[in-house]
């Protein structure tokens, strides 16, 4: 007798529609499948990674610097890191210098924060390229804050009992503007340091790139119009919050007629320079194994400059004047200034990060590593808390000076350390040399 074939038990199936000839009996399936967020896949996935985390991976991730400089390959990277940083350095010398002047205090303190935050960065940065220290728009936006709250107008004195004599004490201005800005400093460092905590380094993917675009251009206007009187060699209040660009065209322009003519050849001199400089680098970038330092250039001819044709004393051409030599003590901020600060330090530390956190991804994408958004927050903060108490301004990474940085080979942050001691020693040497021309 043959076997008969047969046939699979059959799966229950939905009651067929007679009037559709189409319709046959249909298969049901009823599949049940769980919902996940991102806090349960965490808690699922990584869940063995994270009992696994010892205090030795907790320190590290603190101080990322124990990852890497163990095992940094001295041989390999170290000429083209010592390259990077010399040439980082004489970009930043005169960047420091330039740029205090947008945040309103004596140039030094611009030396100051071009070395102490640059230093500490090296230990709890997670980027290898981006150059830390002053930038444009965050010396800008210090400045406007500094000149509102350290206004010329507080500090002029009656000579001999007369209006009419009263005269600017710009000693006494300036001693409370560098406290404005110590203060300021502080509160956008621990604003930092708090946001990176509780992890808000997401804060950056919500600034898109015509908002980021339109700020920056905006700040150049801003900077431009600010310089213009530094250019011409006329003296005019320095005026902030709304209209500020169009109060301070307008001063300019009322003494146009008093224009320093020195002043102004040797400006625009300088700016011709430096444009030519930029247009040769970028040509034969190729060609060159170091940019050349055009600004460190500008700065020393015009000294000379400066000093050999007497121009200060003969044609009244504004020198920087006497550097104090060495580094300042640490000194605690007055925190009496505080009350009308904080708005104004909570934009700042989240303007500074979000450039610094956007140029750091855009080196790392290239170059094949990751940086963590919330080490980076935490590391500008603890850079700018831990620094002003040694009288620096609120710093973020620097465009110009990050290309200069990775265009010159750099590879790590060894670079960086070098870059600070650049302008260490720079202002130990120089000294009451450093008097140039802006």
């Amino acid at each position: 007798m043959k076997d008969q074939p047969t046939s699979a038990p059959s799966a229950p199936s939905a009651p067929s529609n007679p009037s559709n000839p189409l319709d046959c009996s249909a298969v049901v399936y009823s599949v049940n499948r769980p919902v996940y967020d991102e806090e349960k896949l965490e808690s699922q996935l990584h869940k063995k990674d994270k009992s696994l985390v010892t205090f030795r991976q907790r320190i590290t991730h603190l101080l990322p610097v124990l990852s890497w400089l163990p095992s940094y390959p001295f041989k390999e990277y170290i000429f083209s890191d010592v390259v990077s940083g010399l040439s980082t350095g004489v970009v930043q010398l005169p960047q420091g210098l330039a740029y205090a002047l947008l945040a309103a205090v004596p140039p030094v303190y611009g030396l100051y924060s071009s070395f102490y935050p640059v230093l500490l960065y090296t230990f709890f940065g997670t980027s290898r390229h981006v150059s830390v220290g002053t930038f444009a728009v965050i010396s800008l936006m210090i400045g406007g804050v500094v000149v509102r709250e350290a206004p010329d107008s507080k500090f002029y004195v009656q000579v001999n009992g007369s209006n009419m004599s009263a005269v600017l004490d710009t000693e006494a201005r300036d001693a409370q503007r560098v406290q404005v800005a110590m203060v300021f400093t502080t509160i956008t460092g621990i604003i930092q340091i708090v946001l990176g905590l509780l992890r808000f380094g997401f804060v950056a993917i919500y600034l898109s790139e015509p908002l980021v675009r339109g700020f920056t251009t905006a700040a150049a206007v801003h900077v431009v119009v600010s310089q213009l009187k530094y250019l011409l060699g006329v003296k005019t209040h320095r005026y902030s919050g709304a209209l500020s660009v169009v109060y301070s065209l307008k001063a300019v322009f009322s003494q146009i007629s008093e224009t320093n003519i020195p002043t102004l050849l040797l400006g625009l001199s300088c700016l011709v320079f430096l444009y030519i400089v930029k247009d040769l680098n970028e040509r034969f970038k190729k060609r060159l194994p170091i940019p050349i330092p055009g600004e460190i250039i500008v700065v020393i001819v015009s000294t000379g400059v400066t000093y050999g044709m007497s121009l200060s004393q003969l044609h009244q051409v504004d020198i920087v004047g006497h550097i104090p030599t060495g580094l300042r003590a640490p000194t605690l901020p007055d925190f009496s200034l505080a009350s009308n600060l904080i708005t104004d330090a909570f934009a700042v530390a989240i303007v500074g990060y979000s450039m610094g956190i956007s140029l750091a991804k855009i080196f790392a994408l290239k170059h094949g590593y990751t940086v963590d958004g919330n080490q980076e927050m935490l590391a500008y903060g603890l850079c700018n808390f831990i620094s002003s108490f040694f009288q620096t301004f609120v710093v973020t990474c620097s465009m110009s000076r990050s290309l200069v940085q990775e265009s010159t080979g750099g590879k790590t942050q060894v670079k960086t350390d070098e870059s600070c001691h650049n302008v260490n020693i720079s202002n130990l040497i120089l000294r009451n040399r450093l008097d140039t021309q802006y």
